[in-house]
Order: C-alpha cells, then structure tokens, then sequence
C-alpha cells in the first residue's frame, strides 16, 4: 500500500469515526405511549431526530396510561398521549400539544352505512341502539369496540365529548388492548364499530371511516374546526425527569419545520396551524351536549389554549377546577393577570384527578388478565392465554365478553338470555305489601291491591345499570330516577326498583 493511499485510509476512518461520535453524543431517549402517537407522530420524527444527530429514541408503543405512568415513575422521558391530564400523579407532568387529530369511527369496508349522526353514537355506546338497521344498515348487531381502559386517550377524549366526563362506563363488552387490536379486530367484524384515529387509519383500506353528521374527518376539516370530534395529540414529559432538557429538545424539534411536515403526512395538522381550534372547544362541546342531551362541562377545557404545561400542583381536596387554573398560571410564572385571564376563561387541562378516591374491587375470571387495574372491573371472558395484556390498565374496564386479540368475538347464541353479557338473568325478587296491623278486612283489602308495590331486581355479578334496563323493559334514565341514583354505578347484590307491578 502506498504512503498516499495509506494516509487516504486514516483520514477516512478518523472521519467515520468522528462521524459516530457526534452520532453517539445525542441522548438516548425512552418514549412509550399510545399507538396513535407513535403512528402518527413519534416514529417518523424520531428517524429524522437521530438522522440529525440529535439522539436515539428507543421507542415502546403500547398505551396512553402506561406511558404516562412510566414518565411518571421515571422509567421513560417522553409519552404520548391523545387526552390532556387527568389529575392525580399526572398533575407533575407537562402536557405539551403537538398536533390536532381526528376521532374516527371506522367499520368494516362492506358495511352499507357510511354516516352516523352524533345522536346516534351517543345511543349506541349507551346500549340504546344495537343494531345497524336503526342507522339504514343491514339487519344486524352492532359489534361495539372499545380500548379496555377509558384512561386510554381515544377513548377519554371520546367520552369526554359525547358524555361530559371521560370515564363515562360505555355498553362496549369487546375490549382490547389498544387501538391498533381494536382496528384489527374490526377488520375481521362485518358488524364491528370502533373508535380510533384519522392519523392511525387514513390508509388503511381494510376499514370504512365513517362521515359525523354528514362531514368527512380530514385534515382541511380538523383545520376548520367543522368536523366535530377533533383532539389534541400531546407529548409528555417530567420537568424533574434527569433527561428533563434532552426530552424538551425533542419536542421542539416535532413542532419544527421538519417535524411539522412529516405530521402533514400522518393526516395530522401541526399545533400552530389549528391554534384557533382551542377557542372553539368550549362551543363545540355545548354544542354537542346540546345536540345528545347531555351536560357540557363547560368549565372544563379539552384544549390547550397555549403550549404551555398543562399541569399544576395538586390543591386541597376541596378546591375547585377554576382555582386550579389559577393557580397553574401562577406556578407557571404567567403572572397575577394571566392568572386572572385563566380564570376567566377557565380553560385548563389539568381536571381534579376523577379516580382519585375510587376504591373498588376486581371481580374477574380472567386469570391476572387484568392485573394492576387500578378501579372497577367486571369480565366473564376467559383471559388465560392473554397474560398480562392489561397489566397496565390504570382505571375502571368494563366487559363482559371478548379476549384482547385480533379475532372477531363470537357472537352468543340467540337462546342464551342475555348471554353478552356472560351471566345467567337472576330471578327477579318481588317485594310483596306488607298487611297494616288494623282489622282483618282492612289486610284482606289491602292484600287485593298489590298493584301499588313495585317490580324489583337485584343485581347480580357482571350486571350495570345498562343491561338491568334492558332485561327489565325500562329506560335508563327511569331506572336511575326510581332509585334515586346519582350515576350509573350499582353494588353486587343491591336490589333495586324496576317498575310497578
């Protein structure tokens, strides 16, 4: 070898090796968060970012709450997340939006119907409408989909919308894991319905996305602001954290130039270019309430009026959502008069953590298959091949049927009473009058007249308040009015009033 040609060789492998080192000199980040973020936003940008020489991510797609709770616990830097925080430890986190997704409703690609009003998707995740004719479909049940933990942020955000509250217990018996098993699942399912979202399924022709009220999800109309089931899309992070800066470095480049323009080719809209979107919340959501007949909650913001962190310390138990605005805007140095404007406008996305006093059992044949749910759970569904498939499910899962896998659930036989919801129909308990201690004709008379007591129905394991009306021919809101319930919450073995004789 030459002495030119031997000095060429040097020159180069001292400038790989120079090369690998500013490679190696970026951080290495861990992300783990929902599969909507990382479809949408994460995974691409991510390439891009160590492309850059910025750093690695190390990226664990699974679900919003463990992603959060990881970026809590310290055992991740960055989440993802399709819902702002709820309370509890998630009030330490920073909320910080990147990107303005859609909502969708997607059903397999043969089904005839291709529009549902929001009226209609009220009633059928309240167990009203169950089948597709009553939307001009075939004569078929509605295969209902739903993500096991409404902590999840499709199905918070989603809930929060349609119900006022993102917790809203939903006639959903098929659960999955998330909602790339969801889409999986409907997929298989002439008769499924699912939520998910527009960035997740744009191309993906193996599902039919359904119009709202006549307008078609899409970037222009998520822009616009006329597609009504619009959300924010955050990244979440821990200012405590020890790659605190790193973890901030990387959010400032997804909301970058270049980040902005590979979310453009996810379907979703950068955060800058639907910034009047946050202005829009509070009247779209009293529109919707309006339009299902439910309450707005209105003081409570699903946006983010600004990129600023969306968390603030916890108060006093007593203290209400607007002091707890105000008082983000003050530990976020805005000053006395954004706090005053604040609370003005009362929009905050750090809520008073709703499963904070939740203290409930897990009733389940599943095997662990729901190991580490943090609030009520109610399953009939054999899980033992699933393992720990909801290992991090952190609030109240409902189902009563269905395995976390990617196959159609089977339909129960047509002479199974009630069998979706996997329990045999208690023997109705009637409450017979009680004879008054006066004569004997007045106790024959009165044992005559039995037509004024009430039919009555105690609840048996796996019932709610949805599936007792149904068994019981009685509407819902009837139910609840007769018992004198707050919500829609029932204890195993309480009996409760379902009509007149």
């Amino acid at each position: 070898m030459s002495l030119r040609l031997a000095r060429l060789f040097t020159a180069t492998l001292i400038g790989l090796s120079a090369s690998a080192t500013v490679l190696a000199a970026g951080p290495q980040l861990v992300w783990r968060g929902d599969i909507t973020t990382a479809r949408g936003v994460v995974t691409d940008v991510a390439k891009a970012y160590e492309k850059a020489g910025k750093g690695k991510l190390e990226l664990q797609p699974f679900n919003t709450a463990s992603g959060i709770d990881a970026v809590a616990k310290g055992t991740a830097d960055l989440a993802g997340s399709a819902r702002p925080g709820i309370g509890g430890a998630e009030q330490s986190l920073t909320f910080t939006p990147v990107a303005w997704d859609a909502l969708v409703m997607v059903t397999y690609p043969s089904n005839p119907v291709s529009n549902i009003t929001l009226k209609q998707l009220h009633e059928i995740y309240m167990g009203h409408i169950t089948n597709w004719k009553e939307l001009g479909g075939n004569d078929a049940p509605i295969n209902l989909y739903a993500v096991a933990s409404p902590a999840d942020g499709v199905e918070y955000s989603l809930r929060k919308l349609l119900f006022g509250r993102g917790n809203q217990p939903v006639a959903a018996p098929r659960l999955y894991v998330n909602v790339a098993k969801l889409e999986e699942g409907v997929t298989l399912d002439k008769q499924g319905l699912g939520a998910t979202t527009l960035a997740g399924v744009a191309s993906n022709k193996k599902v039919k996305i359904l119009s709202i009220d006549g307008v078609a999800p899409s970037m222009s109309t998520v822009g616009s602001g006329t597609y009504p089931l619009y959300t924010e899309i955050y990244l979440v992070t821990n200012e405590t954290g020890p790659k605190a800066a790193e973890a901030k470095d990387f959010v400032s480049f997804v909301t970058s130039s270049a980040g902005s323009a590979l979310l453009r080719a996810h379907s979703l809209v950068p955060y800058a270019d639907g910034a009047a979107l946050a202005s829009k919340d509070a009247a779209r959501r009293a529109a919707i309430a309006s339009t299902v007949g439910t309450r707005a909650n209105v003081g409570q913001a699903m946006t983010t009026p600004s990129a600023a962190p969306a968390a603030a310390p916890a108060l006093a138990a007593s203290a209400v959502a607007k002091e707890a605005a105000v008082a983000k805007a003050q530990v976020a140095g805005k000053g006395a008069k954004a706090a005053k404007d604040t609370k003005a406008s009362v929009a905050t996305t750090a809520e008073p953590s709703q499963f904070a006093h939740v203290v409930a059992s897990v009733t389940t044949t599943a095997h662990m298959g729901f190991f580490g749910v943090r609030s009520e759970a109610f399953t009939a569904s054999d899980n033992a091949k699933a393992g720990g498939k909801f290992a991090k499910v952190l609030a109240d899962a409902v189902t009563v049927k269905g395995k976390p896998v990617a196959k159609p659930v089977v339909t129960a036989p047509a002479d199974a009473s009630e069998k979706s919801n996997a329990v045999a129909t208690p023997k109705v308990a009637e409450a017979r009058p009680a004879a008054k201690p006066a004569k004997a004709a007045v106790a024959k008379a009165a044992e005559k007249k039995p037509a004024a007591a009430s039919r009555t129905y105690k609840v048996a394991q796996g019932d709610t308040l949805y599936s007792i009306a149904k068994k019981n021919a009685v509407d819902v809101n009837q139910l609840r009015a007769m018992n004198g319930l707050k919500d829609n919450n029932v204890r195993l073995g309480q009996v409760l009033k379902v009509g007149a004789r």
